[in-house]
């Protein structure tokens, strides 16, 4: 599948200009504009460039932690299932944790129970640091 750079950095353009007005919390989830990125980096995949990602931390009112989900079934270390997500049943992306902007922050689709929050920040801890001792 050959990648529309081009689509996207004209896109990117309009994200970047736009005033960033959404409003996020931790635990939501978004649609959020990732766009195209580069080799195994996880890509929007919507016309939109698009794809739903939860809020793992806010930083302040610009910026946030976030964690890809897809709802293609997926097994192994680096997956992590969080149940239904908007009538889909989401797997979240653990080795693809990045920070955005909130302009990038589309349309809130739905927050992720508490239980469930805390079982995912745990395992991101074990995978992703998996040296980490606190």
């Amino acid at each position: 599948m050959k990648k529309d750079f081009k689509r996207w950095h004209t896109e990117k353009e309009k994200i970047d200009g736009a005033k960033g007005s959404a409003l996020f919390h931790e635990r939501e989830v978004w649609w959020c504009t990732l766009g195209v990125n580069v080799g195994f980096e996880q890509d929007g995949g919507s016309e939109l460039f698009t794809r739903p990602v939860v809020v793992l931390s806010k930083f302040n009112l610009d910026a946030c932690l976030v964690v890809p989900l897809t709802a293609k079934p997926k097994k192994g270390r680096y997956y992590f299932p969080i149940g239904d997500v908007a009538g889909r049943n989401a797997v979240v992306v653990l080795s693809q944790i990045r920070f955005v902007d909130r302009k990038r922050l589309a349309k809130k689709i739905d927050t992720v129970n508490v239980c469930t929050f805390q079982n995912l920040t745990q395992e991101i801890v074990k995978v992703c640091f998996p040296n980490f001792k606190p």
